[in-house]
């Protein structure tokens, strides 16, 4: 058994390289399947942290707040019901560590029931007209949540039976009373009376941000320690009953964890079914409760994403792992036909193969899962394709899951590797020497027609998935966000290994056309190389597919992620018009709106319905203001009128009208390029001459046949028709949609109505139909943050009504979990295609060149110089390697044509305006023709190294053959 293991050691340190680059594989291998549990986990985390902080900002309620309320039902003995608020006072202190979160403040409120109330010194009519009613509660820790503006704390050890009690501002006012005044309660059935002096005045203490209790929301109230409450009221019966309990925890919900989720709605669920009825009705709030419960079905999703994001670069790394063992069992054929031959049985081969690949995998897997997580910090790091940004790292952890992948990854990537093995086995010495000789036989991808069935599958997919983006253009169905299809990524996959296949197939027949027509002037050296490749076609198979595949993929990922996101980002600053929208508040003398229901006393309609409403008046705010804030370059004033009419010789409709400055709209307004006819500014300048002149969108031109240098009316609700003459016709316009609500149908179809729009002059506008609130549009100055104007507004007391920040959409859509998957993935996956593509190509040629050394030491021996090997071995690499790489970009130019438009179906069709367009960018190719270059260049160097030390006495020995 020890000279087996010897054997075994032996053979990996003789292959040492070869081993190392196979270990390579698998480790990352290991690392990328490690990493996909860790990353789906880590953004998930982050974007609930995200989504809870946003959810405070927002509704300015703490995310971790857990508050518990219930009244008290009657008909209940005083004995049994303090049991039970006893036992509820247990099961409250026990929930942060049921739902496993730490609290950060925790309070009880008690409340008595409403009473009314007189002052002691009350006249007789203050006696029959006062109906202030109040209620005696208390707070746990009292003295710690409340700031005492006058007067002093209660001491509750007074024994004249006088209750102490706090009020507020509002409720002191309320009473008609100032401190130190005596107030009374007097039970009616009994007699019995409740006396209770005011003794301070209390507002809310400023919280720390997390503690959400308010004193004046409970107004009407007479506060009391909570000691003396707890003894007077819950622990001995009163002629006041209880009316009101309530727990409340400010919990750390930067604690919530994704796996834990499940548990915590459980046991959110477990404290409504307690307090259900159990001593009256009962509410539960947990504000956090609603991010999380989205979140099961986000991380489903999001797994399923990731599954698909992954599934081209592990295809990649299968190809690689398999390609390495082939080369490494090519190598060793021999070796191991020469074993058969003398008695060893394929059990016993397969056994020191799966000993070597079992060592590997282990080393793998210890090594593997660590490189997982810095995959996932990079991963973490990326807010777009090949970008990274300085942003706090990824919650980063290893678990069990991450190992048992990554162990399920190690099993299957050591069967992968032993079937080149398995195969080899099956061959004895002579059936090797014959393979040998019969070195340009086809290979069995061709022979089977493989790449004929992945085309035609890839195809009929295809197929399928247009006739599922015709149907949701046609239907204006919304996919919901971002939510990829996983076969919008394996099927360029198939696509690319199918064409490479078939183009593989076609071009040893133009190598030949190459060699038959000038073999008459071809160099002995050319000569040589184009005979070796062409009688030698499936030698070079694998690692031309390889090649295909890898930068077929590689621009395929790049064009894919590129594409996602500058289109998510152009709807964005499409729909916005320019970096920030804002509306102000304008003075107006519009009349109060009623009260629901109708006002008491209020004038009736006039039963003719002929009356007008009036028309309300607006003072326009100071325009300057807006030009001076901080961080602002440019500002424009841009009104717009959803419900106006037009008409024309041709009919009238609803439409859109735009009033704007054509010079300010001109240097805030943000158009994408060739969505118009002619750029947006040239459209500006041509109506800019005449106060009249207006653009109309192509809906009105086409379906009320109305031309430039016709005239048209406009108005809207209450006023006069105006005339404009049209000078243009646009396709598109910053911030209106162009679609119509029903979807995008044929040209014809009447059954659809389009939208409408006029764009004229905002002054024209104002001057005759109505000065009405427009929106300001602002451009930014270059490198100004959005603080700056948020900071300026308020310090100017700008009455902003509504804000729209193109920037902060913009990082809310880059923190979206399945636009980071998608970034952070395809990344990954590009640069890991560009890495194993250098290794592999390194190996194939190493290994190739060490197979060859008989030959080049024939060609050294007959005078062919060392120049003239390099030559060979360039010539060589141009016209197979090289190839593959032209053949690569080809095909993923192709694929991302053909694929890449479905991702329309991750976009809501009736709202992604401007058109869904691929985007490419020059700096993609040129890294990856910058990592292929360099691939050449260092692989041949590397065989230029080795050919200058090879020994021709050693290659032409005795028995070299």
């Amino acid at each position: 058994m020890m000279a087996l293991w010897t054997m075994i050691f032996r053979k990996m340190a003789k292959n040492r390289w070869l081993q190392l680059n196979l270990w390579f594989g698998l480790t990352i291998c290991v690392a990328l399947f490690s990493s996909m549990p860790l990353y789906s986990h880590a953004i998930l985390q982050r974007t609930l942290f995200k989504e809870l902080q946003q959810q405070q900002i927002d509704s300015n309620i703490y995310p971790g707040l857990l508050r518990v309320s219930t009244s008290i039902s009657g008909g209940r003995e005083f004995d049994m019901l303090r049991s039970q608020i006893a036992k509820a006072d247990t099961y409250m202190k026990n929930a942060p560590e049921r739902l496993g979160l730490d609290s950060q403040s925790y309070l009880m409120m008690r409340a008595t029931q409403s009473f009314r109330v007189l002052p002691a010194n009350a006249t007789e009519r203050e006696a029959k007209e006062m109906t202030i009613n109040g209620s005696i509660r208390t707070v746990s820790d009292l003295e710690n949540r409340v700031h005492l503006i006058d007067g002093r704390m209660p001491d509750q050890k007074r024994s004249d039976g006088v209750y102490e009690a706090l009020v507020t501002q509002k409720y002191l006012i309320d009473l008609k009373r100032d401190l130190g005044q005596e107030f009374i309660y007097t039970n009616k059935d009994n007699g019995k009376k409740i006396r209770i002096l005011l003794v301070g005045l209390i507002e809310t203490k400023e919280n720390n941000g997390y503690d959400q209790f308010n004193v004046e929301y409970y107004n009407s109230s007479f506060y009391i320690p909570y000691d003396q409450f707890q003894h007077d009221f819950v622990q001995n019966e009163s002629i006041l009953k209880l009316s009101v309990l309530m727990w409340q925890y400010s919990l750390n919900y930067q604690q919530i964890n994704i796996d834990s989720i499940e548990s915590f709605l459980a046991q959110n669920a477990a404290i409504n079914n307690y307090f259900n009825m159990r001593l009256g009705i009962a509410s539960v709030e947990m504000p956090a409760k609603t991010s999380i419960a989205t979140f099961i079905e986000k991380k489903e999703k999001l797994d399923i994403m990731l599954w698909s994001l992954y599934s081209p670069v592990m295809f990649m790394l299968a190809f690689y792992l398999y390609m390495a063992a082939n080369l490494i069992i090519d190598r060793q054929k021999t070796e191991i036909s020469v074993l058969r031959s003398r008695g060893a049985s394929r059990w016993q081969i397969m056994s020191v193969f799966a000993a070597e690949s079992i060592i590997l995998g282990v080393l793998a897997l210890a090594v593997g899962p660590f490189i997982g997580i810095y995959f996932t910090k990079i991963l973490g790091a990326s807010s777009g394709f090949l970008e990274f940004v300085q942003r706090s790292s990824l919650p980063v952890a290893m678990n069990s899951t991450s190992y048992k992948i990554a162990a399920l990854a190690v099993v299957g990537s050591i069967i992968l590797i032993l079937v080149p093995a398995f195969l080899a086995t099956r061959i004895s010495i002579v059936g090797h020497k014959q393979q040998l000789a019969r070195s340009n036989k086809m290979s069995f991808w061709h022979k089977t027609f493989i790449d004929i069935v992945l085309l035609g599958i890839s195809i009929y997919l295809l197929v399928g998935f247009n006739q599922r983006l015709d149907q949701l253009k046609e239907l204006a169905l919304d996919p919901n966000a971002i939510q990829v299809d996983p076969l919008l990524f394996f099927m360029p996959a198939i696509f690319s290994l199918g064409c490479g296949l078939f183009a593989l197939r076609i071009y040893p027949w133009f190598i030949k056309l190459i060699f038959w027509l000038g073999k008459r002037w071809w160099t002995p050296a050319l000569y040589s190389t184009l005979l070796q490749i062409s009688r030698s076609s499936s030698q070079y198979l694998t690692i031309k597919v390889f090649l295909i595949m890898t930068i077929a993929m590689g621009l395929f990922s790049a064009n894919a992620a590129r594409t996602i996101n500058g289109n998510m980002e152009d709807k964005i600053h499409y729909t916005t018009g320019s970096d920030i929208q804002l509306s102000i508040h304008w003075d107006n003398d519009a009349p109060p709106p009623p009260p629901p229901g109708g006002a008491p006393g209020a004038p009736a309609e006039d039963p003719s319905g002929i009356a007008a409403p009036k028309r309300v008046s607006y003072t326009e705010p100071p325009f300057i203001t807006m030009t001076e804030l901080a961080g602002v370059e440019t500002a424009a004033r841009v009104f717009k009128k959803d419900d106006a009419h037009f008409s024309s010789d041709g009919g009238e409709d609803v439409t859109t009208l735009y009033g704007i400055d054509t010079f300010d709209f001109g240097r805030v307004a943000w158009m994408r390029d060739g969505l118009l006819n002619y750029p947006i500014n040239s459209y500006l300048n041509l109506i800019a001459s005449d106060p009249k002149a207006v653009l109309i969108s192509r809906s009105i031109a086409d379906k009320y046949k109305v031309k430039p240098g016709d005239r048209i009316s406009a108005n809207w609700s209450g006023l006069d028709y105006t005339g404009f003459i049209v000078y243009g016709i646009i396709d598109y316009w910053p911030g209106w949609n162009p679609l119509p609500v029903g979807g995008v149908s044929e040209e014809n179809d009447s059954n659809v109505q389009k939208p409408n729009l006029i764009v004229g002059h905002l002054s024209y506008i104002q001057n005759h139909l109505a000065l009405e609130p427009y929106q300001v549009w602002i451009k930014l100055k270059e490198g100004a943050a959005s603080k700056l104007i948020y900071d300026d507004l308020v310090k100017k007391e700008v009455p902003v009504e509504e804000m729209i920040d193109a920037n902060q959409q913009l990082i809310r859509s880059k923190n979206d979990p399945f636009r980071l998957a998608i970034n952070g993935v395809m990344t990954l996956g590009f640069v890991i295609s560009m890495m194993i593509s250098f290794f592999g190509f390194l190996l194939f040629w190493v290994l190739t060149l060490a197979g060859r050394t008989l030959q080049y030491g024939i060609l050294r021996a007959m005078g062919i110089s060392f120049l003239q090997i390099i030559g060979m071995l360039l010539s060589e690499q141009a016209l197979t390697s090289g190839a593959a790489v032209l053949i690569g970009v080809f095909i993923g130019n192709g694929v991302s044509d053909m694929f890449v438009p479905l991702f329309q179906l991750s976009f809501n069709a009736s709202e992604q305006v401007p058109p869904f367009e691929i985007v490419r960018q020059l700096s993609d190719y040129m890294q990856l023709y910058g990592v292929v270059g360099f691939m050449l260049t260092i692989g041949l160097a590397v065989l230029g190294i080795r050919i200058s030390r090879m020994k021709i006495t050693q290659a032409l020995k005795l028995g070299e053959e």
